[in-house]
């Protein structure tokens, strides 16, 4: 026996939510592109996170955030050059210094 289940409002409701933050066109279109594809990857939920991923960054999101890469690696070395510098300091003899308590 069959039973005819009427449609809960909260699923709706989700389902609703999920269209209109444009969940749905996105999973749409990278289930779209990973059906295209002439070369099926082996691994398509690694192809799906790929895409997932560039899909929801804008080109200027990307653009600051590789700017913002280049300024944190150039501070990074600026810092590693100053630790060594500080370290050797450090570990060299004081020339003529008393040893005051």
């Amino acid at each position: 026996m069959a039973h005819y289940r009427a449609p809960d409002s909260k699923r709706e409701q989700f389902r609703r939510y999920l269209e209109k933050t444009g969940v749905v066109d996105s999973l749409t279109s990278v289930l779209v592109a990973l059906y295209e594809q002439p070369d099926k990857p082996n691994n398509a939920l690694e192809f799906v996170k790929q895409h997932l991923n560039s899909a929801g960054q804008s080109s200027a999101d990307s653009e600051a955030l590789q700017q913002e890469v280049i300024d944190l690696r150039q501070r990074n070395a600026c810092l590693v050059e100053e630790n060594k510098e500080l370290k050797s300091r450090l570990n060299e003899p004081e020339d003529g210094a008393s040893t005051e308590n």
